[in-house]
Formats: structure tokens, C-alpha cells, sequence
């Protein structure tokens, strides 16, 4: 075998096996539910950034209502409302 018939067939392989793995974990966590259900009130997502020198902290308020999601994308000029 040439060098490059062997590099065609272990990432011929390597890609086979991560299609395998994930068509197995699609069907594994099919039924499980994502995300959460519609409510009141927000949830706080906090994102933190760690880096060697320093890093940064936020916390973001994401409504569990649908509609009042929405809104907040439409820009004031926009809403007709006012």
C-alpha cells in the first residue's frame, strides 16, 4: 500500500466511527426533552471566560415566555406599539 491509500482509509475509518457514534447518540437522547417549558419570569444564564491572565463574568436574563422572547429582538424604531 502507498502512504496515501493508508491515510484515505484510517480517515475513511475515523469518520465512519464518528458517524456511528453520533447516529447512536441521536437515537439515545431522542426521547428526552430539550430546552424548557413556557413560564413566567426569567432564566439567568451565567457566562464565564477564564483566560491566563484574567478572564470575565456576565449573567444574562432570558425571559421563559415565547412571545416576550420575541419582542425583545424587534427594534423600537420598529414596534408599533409605542
Amino acid at each position: 500500500m502507498t502512504g496515501w491509500t493508508l491515510i484515505v482509509l484510517l480517515s475513511g475509518l475515523i469518520l465512519a466511527v464518528l458517524l456511528g457514534r453520533a447516529l447512536w447518540i441521536v437515537r439515545s437522547e431522542k426521547d428526552e426533552g430539550r430546552g424548557s417549558l413556557p413560564g413566567r419570569g426569567d432564566h439567568v444564564v451565567e457566562a464565564n471566560y477564564f483566560s491566563g491572565g484574567g478572564g470575565q463574568q456576565g449573567a444574562f436574563r432570558v425571559p421563559r415566555d415565547p412571545q416576550d422572547y420575541a419582542k425583545r429582538f424587534v427594534p423600537k424604531e420598529r414596534d408599533r406599539r409605542t
